[in-house]
């Protein structure tokens, strides 16, 4: 092999030493604990220290340097092993280790991102391997740089489809600067995994995949050395063949997830100990190629302000798509920066789960500003990737298009009725609703500077213009869009119910009955402060009507913020049950979301007030 430097034997020995103490700093640290899984960081003692001393290229001293070769651990409970190279690096002191699971500690079960050296957080299985694309197509097509991505597996994990679509994604973007590395220890939790050692089988697949795979004995360090050293022009695959528990309990079923008892412990570790030879050599990683341009994600502006005119009909899927392509084909990709004359999109296809990790991956170390778009009612399939996204704090922005019944014809499958739910768990999220073309575009601007998950949710089908262009909007600010002196009932309402609200505004309003109308613009922040304002201003009186099924939505945010209130009285409209398919407005209608019902709604709330006098 042309370019392959054949270690030195003091280097061969300084890397067994490193996966020794390894070994010994992991089992000291979860027995401490009482917690963790020594055998599994056992079985990738010596991919570690080749990985890290011979292999990455990057500052021990700046975790987050966007020049350094990323890592990410995606058999994330082997977390202690990766503590453990920190140690050796010098970025964290040995004595830290013993602070494992301790709640005031930063050493947590799995990696997150509280520590510097950890971008994304990994323990739901098979998700480390889809940000690692995104991170390797940032490199490769938007920096333009030399760095590489390198991602640990664990076999177990092999069966999740995840891993196998981000192989997919790899290959067809020909990633040839990420590398995933598999550590093959033949045991699951509680039983072997499916292909156990057959690592030719391992190969096969990834051959399949359109992966360069190479197999090796996971415990040779001179092997792991030659083959991570190979030139690449695909993504790369080392099939690393090792024994869970290498040098404490080997090749055992029922050791997953057991820390070793304490004398136990100390019998390995002293006979680990006697395994370490006297080496007087140092090994330091290699200083990365500082080739990686400066990016800025501050003052992040739309290229224009909003131009609509008033009453004027818009798709809001234009709207949030208008800087990038009219076409409504968006709702399957993401772009790296749609708000940049250099924009890029990404095509992750039909597959939701790969864009959200890919996503997390682009947004890593803040290289960009991320949109990734589809149906809002996929989103429910990418559900653990958002949350690992939460958990990791990662800035990405989610537009979801077709909510509630504007999806019309298309019928329940893809109606987006359980959304706001969702995104409302999520602790880091930001939930906008617009609901013409000029809320739209501001929300995807403020999106664009929002800290954690962002989520914009938007209607089918055309919605008129409510607001001037130069409309000035804030997150967690909501807007009194309809009101007069005499008003009796606050409906709070958006996107296609705003609108049938403002209807039914104005039919009452021949009635002689008066109604204030606010759009919350965002339903997490809520602005809870004007809603009951504005409420005690009629009387206490208020409705809300959402586009989403009565659980977590709107109506529950609304009567959350006001459960400590007294003198209240609160109605909900919303959709009560699986709807069908059917035109948008005769889904309103039939569902009781439309401006009759809330007209209906509002005389009845008012009967009522006049009966209990």
């Amino acid at each position: 092999m042309e370019d392959y430097h054949k270690p030195d034997q003091q280097t061969v020995q300084a890397l067994r030493n490193i996966a020794n103490r390894l070994r010994i700093n992991s089992i000291k640290a979860t027995t401490a604990a009482g917690s963790g899984h020594p055998t599994s960081c056992c079985s990738v003692a010596e991919i570690m220290p080749v990985l890290f001393f011979h292999t990455m290229k990057y500052r021990y001293d700046d975790p987050r340097n966007f020049n350094n070769d990323r890592f990410i651990l995606s058999k994330g409970h082997a977390a202690p092993a990766l503590y453990s190279m920190w140690v050796e690096a010098g970025f964290l002191k040995e004595s830290e280790l013993l602070s494992l699971c301790h709640v005031d500690s930063t050493l947590e079960g799995h990696p997150t991102p509280k520590q510097q050296f950890v971008d994304i957080a990994t323990g739901s299985l098979g998700q480390g391997l889809g940000v690692a694309c995104g991170m390797a197509y940032t490199g490769k097509y938007f920096d333009k740089s030399s760095y590489r991505v390198y991602c640990l597996l664990g076999d177990g994990e092999m069966s999740e489809g995840a891993v196998w679509e981000a192989m997919s994604f790899a290959s067809y973007y020909q990633l040839d600067n990420l590398v995933a590395i598999m550590d093959i220890n033949r045991l699951g939790q509680s039983d072997p995994a499916p292909l156990q050692h057959h690592v030719e089988k391992y190969q096969k697949r990834c051959e399949a995949f359109g992966w360069h795979a190479i197999i090796v004995d996971g415990h040779s360090v001179e092997e792991l050395c030659k083959a991570l050293s190979q030139p690449r022009h695909q993504p790369t695959a080392i099939i690393a063949k090792t024994i869970k528990g290498k040098g404490i309990p080997e090749d055992k079923l029922g050791w997953h997830a057991k820390p070793l008892p304490k004398d136990m412990a100390e019998m390995v570790m002293k006979d680990l100990q006697s395994r370490i030879t006297n080496s007087s050599k140092h090994l330091y990683p290699p200083a990365p190629t500082e080739d990686s341009p400066p990016v800025s994600l501050r003052n992040i502006r739309m290229p224009s302000a909003p131009n609509y005119k008033a009453g004027e009909k818009v798709c809001l899927l234009q709207a949030q798509t208008s800087f990038t392509s009219s076409s409504s084909c968006l709702k399957y990709m993401f772009s790296q920066c749609i708000l940049k004359p250099d924009r890029q999109i990404v095509e992750c296809c039909v597959n939701m789960n790969q864009q959200t990790l890919v996503a997390m991956g682009c947004a890593a170390r803040e290289r960009n500003v991320v949109f990734a778009s589809t149906l809002a009612s996929f989103f429910t399939r990418a559900y653990d990737q958002l949350r690992m996204a939460s958990i990791s704090e990662s800035n990405i922005n989610l537009c979801g298009s077709h909510c509630g019944l504007s999806t019309g014809e298309e019928g329940p499958s893809l109606m987006g009725l359980e959304d706001v739910a969702m995104f409302r768990a999520l602790p880091t999220a930001t939930i906008f609703y617009p609901s013409d073309g000029v809320s739209t575009e501001k929300a995807v601007e403020m999106a664009a500077t929002t800290k954690g998950v962002c989520y914009i949710r938007t209607s089918r089908q055309d919605s008129a213009i409510i607001y001037n262009s130069n409309e000035d909007f804030h997150v967690g600010q909501a807007k009194v869009v309809y009101q007069s002196k005499d008003d009796q009932v606050t409906v709070v309402a958006a996107g296609v119910t705003l609108h049938e609200a403002l209807a039914a505004a104005e039919h009452l309003k021949k009635e002689r009955i008066s109604i204030r109308v606010i759009d919350p613009f965002t339903i997490k922040p809520l602005d809870v402060k004007t809603i009951i304002d504005h409420t005690r201003a009629t009387r206490g009186r208020i409705l809300t009507v959402e586009d989403h099924y009565y659980e977590g939505g709107l109506g529950e945010a609304v009567c959350s913020a006001m459960v400590n209130e007294s003198g209240f009285n609160l109605h909900r409209l919303a959709v009560s049950h699986v709807p069908r398919s059917g035109k948008p407005h005769e889904l309103l209608k039939i569902y009781g979301i439309d401006r009759d019902a809330i007209a209906q709604a509002v005389r009845k709330m008012l009967s009522s007030s006049t009966n209990a006098k």
